[in-house]
């Protein structure tokens, strides 16, 4: 049985960092992807990494985040730097298996239950 599960929400002022966790068990981590859903919006694309390392982000956060990989702890990582009171949301990782990452949602097989970031202003 696969499992996923986030760590490293939190509170944070606007200006701040955070690093976000997403442990895989059950199955080798190939290609990962991070969402995000703010309360009323559809979840969305925020950064994904592929099996080869290669990375893809959102424009609304190129730049300001650093989606990273470690193989040997099946492990991906999220670090959010210069966050903003807009990228309050609840942020979920994702698996799927395949060649390649993806930005689409329907793409992923297995779904972690989100952590939460809030940005004050």
């Amino acid at each position: 049985q696969v499992h996923v599960v986030e760590s490293g929400g939190g509170l944070v002022q606007a200006g701040g960092s955070l690093r976000l966790s997403c442990a895989a068990s059950g199955r080798t981590i190939t290609n990962m992807g991070w969402f995000r859903q703010a309360p009323g919006k559809e979840r969305e694309f925020v950064a994904a990494i592929n099996w080869s390392g290669s990375t893809f982000y959102a424009d609304s956060v190129k730049g300001r985040f650093t989606i990273s990989r470690d193989n040997a702890k099946n492990t991906i990582y999220l670090q959010m730097n210069s966050l903003k009171p807009e990228d309050t949301a609840v942020y979920c990782c994702a698996l799927r298996g395949g060649d390649s990452a993806s930005y689409y949602v329907e793409e992923y097989d297995y779904w972690g239950q989100g952590t939460q970031v809030t940005v004050s202003s």
